[in-house]
């Protein structure tokens, strides 16, 4: 399960910005997972709290969101939705086409907790 590796790396990736953000704790994140990325989103929760533990990240919610696939067509230069497995221009049909977007897997947003200070 390659998700486990993927969700220490965004561990990772969380204790930076809570670093740099001067954070003591992650409450929640939004992570945004197009079909194409090769990360199944169920595996991704599952594995999480895993690779979560012991960090700052702990207790952290994790929200999955879904990101549609968008291609860019060469013939008639539309922008349209297609499907994983068609990757064809919704407007004319051509298979002339480029990805925009459902490949990805990223940090879309982090909620911190910064450690208050007392006078």
């Amino acid at each position: 399960m390659h998700e486990l590796s993927v969700c220490q790396a965004l561990v990772g990736q969380l204790e930076a910005l809570a670093r740099e953000q001067q954070a003591i704790r992650v409450v929640k994140l939004l992570v945004g997972i197009g079909p194409l990325s090769g990360v199944e989103p169920a595996l991704l929760s599952q594995a999480f709290p895993l690779a979560a533990a012991g960090t700052l990240a702990q207790d952290a919610e994790l929200t999955i969101e879904d990101r549609p696939v968008r291609v860019h067509c060469l013939q008639c230069g539309q922008d349209s939705d297609a499907s994983v497995n068609r990757l064809l221009c919704g407007h004319c049909g051509d298979w002339r086409t480029e990805l925009l977007s459902g490949d990805e897997l990223m940090l879309v947003q982090v909620e911190f907790v910064r450690e208050q200070a007392y006078v």
